[in-house]
C-alpha cells in the first residue's frame, strides 16, 4: 500500500486491468499481513501466488512453481529459489548455536525451522532434485494451494512490516501439507532500503515479539528451556550484528528494542 496514487494509476492504465485480468483494491488496513489477507479474500482461483515487489523472476519461474505444486495432491506450497540468498555452510559458533537450539546435530539444516523460530534458507546444489521438501517457505515468490491456507492466512497478531509472518504461515500449513522449494524456479531479491527497515529499535522489538508469539502459540514451545533457547538466540542475533557496518551503534538500539519487547511480553501486550 503506497501512500500516494502511483500504484493505482499504474494498474488502472495497464492492459491487464482493462481486460479484467487484474483487480485493483485499495488497502483497508496498511500492513504486509493484512493486505495479503485482503488479496486472498478477493481471489477466486484455487491457487494463490504471493510475490514481493522487490523480486525479479527468471525465465519459466512460474511454470516451474506450477509443475512442482502439481507433483502431488498433498503439496500445499512451493517457493522459488532466491539466487542471491541461499543456505551457506556455517561457522563454528553458528553451528554450535543451531545444535543447541535444535537439540541435535545434522549434516545440513537447509530448509529447516529451528526453534524458537529461525527459518533456514534452502540449499541450491546440482545434485539435489528439482523440488526439495522443506519445513518452511518464504514469500518472495511462493505458490500456495488455497485449500491449504488457514482462514485468514495471516493472523491478526502480525501488523506493519509483519516480520516472520511467512514462517508462521509455513508452520501452520506444514502440519497437514508438504512444502517444497522448486530450485529451477529462480528469482533475484533486489532488497532496497525503506523507512520501515531503518528503524532498528522498532524492528528489533517486533522481531522478538513475533518470534515469541511463533514459539509459544504456533510451535507450542513454552518450557523454561524453551525460554533459555530464545534468550540464547536473541543474544546471538544481537552480537552477530557487530560484524556489520555501524554495528556498535546498532547493537545499542537493538538492545533497547529487545528490552521494550520483553516488557510488553511480560505485561501481556503482545
Amino acid at each position: 500500500g503506497s501512500d500516494g496514487d502511483e500504484t493505482r494509476s499504474e494498474i488502472l492504465e495497464h492492459e491487464l486491468h482493462k481486460s479484467g485480468s487484474i483487480l485493483y483494491l485499495k488497502a483497508i488496513r496498511l500492513g504486509a499481513a493484512s493486505q495479503r489477507n485482503q488479496g486472498v479474500e478477493h481471489a477466486c482461483n484455487p491457487f494463490i501466488l504471493f510475490a514481493d515487489d522487490d523480486v525479479y523472476l527468471e525465465r519459466d519461474c512460474i511454470a516451474n512453481l506450477w509443475q512442482a505444486i502439481g507433483e502431488h495432491d498433498n503439496v500445499g506450497g512451493v517457493s522459488a529459489m532466491i539466487t542471491n540468498q541461499k543456505y551457506l555452510s556455517m561457522g563454528m559458533v553458528t553451528s554450535a548455536v543451531v545444535q543447541f537450539l535444535l537439540g541435535k546435530k545434522m549434516q545440513s539444516y537447509a530448509g529447516k525451522v529451528i526453534p524458537p523460530g529461525w527459518g533456514m534458507l534452502p540449499e541450491d546444489r546440482e545434485d539435489l532434485p528439482a523440488n526439495v521438501e522443506v519445513e518452511w517457505v518464504n514469500l518472495g515468490a511462493t505458490l500456495y494451494r488455497r485449500e491449504a491456507l488457514p482462514i485468514p492466512p495471516f493472523q491478526s497478531h502480525f501488523v506493519g512490516y509483519s516480520l516472520m509472518e511467512d514462517l508462521t504461515l509455513s508452520v501452520l500449513v506444514s502440519k497437514k501439507w508438504k512444502l517444497l522449494n522448486a530450485r529451477m524456479a529462480r528469482i533475484y531479491h533486489d532488497s532496497q532500503p525503506g523507512d520501515h527497515k531503518k528503524n532498528v529499535l522498532r524492528l528489533s522489538e517486533m522481531e522478538l515479539i513475533n518470534r515469541h508469539y511463533l514459539m509459544r502459540n504456533v510451535l507450542g514451545k513454552s518450557s523454561f528451556l524453551d525460554y533459555i533457547k530464545l534468550f540464547v538466540f536473541e543474544l546471538f542475533q544481537v552480537f552477530s550484528g557487530l560484524r556489520s557496518r555501524g554495528g556498535l551503534k546498532r547493537i545499542g538500539l537493538e538492545f533497547v528494542g529487545k528490552v521494550t519487547a520483553i516488557f510488553k511480553i511480560m505485561m501481556g501486550n503482545s
